[in-house]
């Protein structure tokens, strides 16, 4: 694979989610993924690239820490999936990574920084439907800004942020970028 993308220049804008804010949103979403699982038996998180995996790796490590096992974590690369490749540059593919145990019989947590329109989400679906069966598919997000296109909704939000289509929400994540941070710019289109 190639080299990867350099982290991107820190933005500007109105912070509505500081790094403190963003732990406490994702330690919310680990507890409530439990209750609603009952626990974390057959429970597999899958990060959309980019800013979802590393997301789902830290959901992982406070279900860890709350039920005393790992849970699997991978990610689910949607580019060949989307329904605008024909309208936007040619995309490099990311690594979609299914843990050992795979995905059949179990309950997927689809985990994504943004959920705007829902056409990555149902991409998601797609790319899910190729690879297993799960029980259950449940989604996790860090913000939904509504503005939904297809009848998609989250299961676990971080934060729900109401937006104007003009503006922006730029998630930032370290190890991706310098700092945790959810911003939103004045103008701009999502990616």
């Amino acid at each position: 694979m190639g080299a990867q993308p350099a982290p991107e220049a820190p933005t500007t804008g109105r912070v509505v989610l500081d790094a403190r804010d963003i732990t406490r949103a994702l330690t919310r979403i680990s507890h409530e993924i439990l209750e609603r699982n009952k626990g974390a038996a057959d429970l597999v998180l899958l990060g959309i690239p980019r800013r979802g995996v590393p997301l789902a790796h830290r959901i992982a490590e406070r279900i860890t820490s709350v039920e005393g096992h790992d849970v699997p974590v991978g990610s689910l690369d949607i580019t060949m999936y989307r329904d605008d490749l024909r309208m936007k540059p040619a995309r490099a593919l990311l690594p979609t990574q299914i843990p050992a145990g795979g995905i059949d019989g179990k309950v997927v947590v689809l985990v994504d920084d943004v959920l705007f329109s829902g056409r990555t989400i149902r991409a998601a679906l797609d790319a899910l439907n190729d690879l297993g069966r799960p029980t259950a598919v449940r989604l996790a997000v860090l913000v939904d800004r509504g503005h939904r296109e297809l009848p998609i909704r989250a299961d676990f939000v971080g934060k729900n942020l109401p937006t104007s289509l003009v503006e922006r929400v730029r998630v930032t994540l370290e190890g991706i970028d310098d700092t945790d941070a959810v911003t939103i710019q004045g103008t701009g289109s999502d990616a």
